[in-house]
């Protein structure tokens, strides 16, 4: 896990977040380049019949900005309206979020505009042992044990650079297996390539795995074919690219084990 800041520390260079955990993230890459490709009316169409609350997952949600845009665009929620403007928010979709650094965690904490139905968790996402007990208990406070919806928004190159292809492979299938559907964000190998470039600037160890990883060039295609091919997952929409050109996938589950109201759905 990446040292945490304290208050008093001065922002880290970009190169100085080996684990994507910028200080200031949202300043450079607005949530709203990406809400704004999300239609409205999403999770109705893609949940017409399934129960609610709805139950989402975050994954790498830094200090919570897009997080929180994700949770009221989807709504249909003003930029003003927080829990006390809309207290049965919460009766549509619960949002977990977890992030591997707990200073960016605590901060999304106290600024979090919706407590009761957006929850912040520090957690290391690649950590089994960890996160397993953590997500099961969670869901078990619904009578669940999958989540309706995943987001992963620029985190697969972070996942990959520290932990390899096997990681990347890895946090896939369990992605594809926690969830109906998947909204994913792949970073460009461009992307790749300025992170380790920005670590060698700052005379700093180059990211493990970087000069080995074979699984490499259009990594939104790559990653379309590891989710369709290897995660039982299709394929359901590109809702387009942001103006830093990272595309917006949206996946389905091809499997029957997840619940929200499935079988009601495949009734209509």
């Amino acid at each position: 896990m990446a040292a945490p800041m304290s208050e008093g520390s001065p922002a880290l260079e970009p190169g100085a977040a080996p684990y994507g955990n910028f200080p200031n993230y949202s300043r450079f890459h607005p949530p709203e380049g990406r809400v704004s490709l999300l239609p409205g009316g999403l999770l109705q169409s893609l949940f017409p019949a399934a129960a609610r609350p709805l139950l989402g997952l975050d994954v790498g949600c830094n200090s919570g900005e897009l997080s929180v845009a994700l949770y009221r665009h989807l709504l249909g929620l003003q930029e003003s309206e927080g829990s006390l403007d809309q207290p049965a928010a919460g009766k549509d979709l619960n949002l977990l979020c977890c992030d591997i650094d707990p200073v960016l965690i605590e901060r999304a904490q106290q600024c979090s505009p919706f407590p009761a139905s957006i929850s912040f968790a520090n957690l290391d996402i690649m950590d089994s042992s960890a996160r397993e007990p953590f997500l099961r208990s969670y869901l078990g406070r619904f009578g669940r044990s999958t989540f309706d919806v995943v987001f992963c928004m620029s985190v697969t190159m972070w996942i990959h650079l520290n932990h390899g292809d096997s990681g990347l492979m890895e946090f896939l299938s369990f992605l594809s297996s926690l969830c109906k559907y998947l909204l994913i964000e792949p970073q460009p190998w461009k992307c790749y390539r300025a992170a380790a470039r920005r670590l060698r600037k700052l005379g700093r160890k180059d990211f493990d795995h970087f000069r080995s990883l074979a699984i490499n060039g259009d990594m939104a295609e790559r990653i379309t074919q590891i989710l369709t091919k290897n995660c039982a997952m299709e394929l359901v929409c590109c809702f387009g690219s942001t103006s830093w050109d990272r595309s917006l996938l949206l996946f389905k589950s091809n499997g029957l084990n997840h619940e929200g109201g499935e079988s009601s759905e495949r009734e209509q």
